[in-house]
């Protein structure tokens, strides 16, 4: 099995895109996705301060809040 570049998975898979949605659907799915915000490096090293147990109940607690 060829090992691809992220480069060449990029390509392919926007070409993949556009053969399938069209050039507009395919710019607005891109398009469809964020970034996110923050700032991640400093978000890290408050989560890796943390427990596994308390990892866990943190997300306990995030999916019962949506749920209600």
């Amino acid at each position: 099995m060829e090992t691809k570049t992220l480069d060449e998975i990029r390509t392919r898979g926007f070409e993949v895109l556009v053969n399938n949605l069209g050039p507009a659907d395919a710019i607005r799915f891109i398009q469809s996705y964020s970034h996110g915000s923050g700032d991640y490096t400093k978000e890290r090293k408050q989560w890796l301060e943390k427990d596994f147990d308390t990892v866990i109940q943190g997300i306990k607690e995030q999916r019962k809040k949506k749920s209600q």
